[in-house]
């Protein structure tokens, strides 16, 4: 097996395909789980590149997204955290440091009350609890709505400084924003197959649900949030790090993506995961 190439894994009753990058005998493991739409194939971020600089990362694609498998039944949150878990386990990848960003972060928070054991210090980016604790911003309603729509509902709500007079006084930035959005949405629903897993992963976050539960954490945890952020509000991002009992909440200038907006974020970000801060 050659390191960095992507690899399938069979967890259960579905095939996970999966990739580690940054492999060094001294590196902390750390598992990065994806948001909605996530998948192996899209391009690295600078922030990608930043924790492979400093870990022994393992990325997946989870079921209903990328290459993975997607069977059309209900997905719960449950079953996201039991196939990370089963993923990991495969692996030999426990214990691990955890970040989930956005859906993941809900995954996240789901394998780390589920499987403590697996995870020695999470990092929960851009991420809601949902119940009491407030849900993020409702992507099952605007499932079904035309691509370039829902592109264009994303970048507004990606970054709240991007409504409609921003919009205007940027019409070229605004509409290469919104092509590489639809280029993203685009590569997720390649296939019916792929429509499918896109909204069953959807029904599924529409009822995650872990506030009550969070009480019970005991490993390190931090709350990372943007401060333009429409799809993980402020509010909500707080109270999730209010409900986790020492839990470090740190918001920085940014939107949905603040870790690859800003890069002062992202440095910080990457310190307390590494156990600097």
């Amino acid at each position: 097996m050659i390191l960095g190439d992507i690899q399938l894994a069979r967890v259960g009753e579905i095939e996970i395909p999966w990739v580690r990058r940054g492999v060094g005998s001294n590196r902390p493991k750390l598992l990065f789980i994806s948001g909605t739409g996530g998948d192996l194939r899209h391009p690295p971020s600078q922030f990608d590149r930043l924790l492979d600089a400093h870990f022994d990362v393992l990325r997946f694609d989870q079921r209903g997204m990328g290459q993975a498998s997607k069977p059309d039944v209900p997905y719960t949150m449950a079953d996201y955290a039991a196939d990370a878990a089963g993923l990991m386990a495969a692996l030999e990848f426990a214990p691990a440091v955890v970040l989930g960003y956005s859906f993941g972060g809900m995954v996240a928070q789901e394998l780390a009350l589920r499987f403590p054991d697996s995870v020695s210090r999470l990092g929960l980016l851009c991420t809601t609890a949902g119940g009491q604790g407030g849900a993020s911003w409702p992507l099952h309603t605007i499932a079904q709505w035309p691509i370039e729509a829902r592109a264009a509902q994303m970048i507004k709500l990606s970054d709240l400084r991007r409504d409609d007079a921003w919009q205007a006084a940027h019409p070229a930035l605004y509409r290469a924003l919104l092509d590489e959005q639809i280029a993203t949405m685009a590569l997720v629903q390649r296939s019916p197959e792929a429509d499918i897993g896109r909204l069953r992963q959807l029904e599924a976050r529409r009822h995650h649900d872990t506030f009550d539960r969070l009480t019970t954490l005991a490993m390190p945890v931090a709350v990372f949030g943007g401060q333009h952020d429409g799809i993980a509000c402020p509010d909500a991002v707080a109270r999730l790090a209010a409900q986790i009992k020492g839990a470090l909440l740190a918001f920085f200038e940014g939107g949905h993506l603040v870790h690859v907006q800003n890069r002062s974020a992202a440095r910080e970000i990457v310190a307390w995961l590494a156990g600097a801060l």
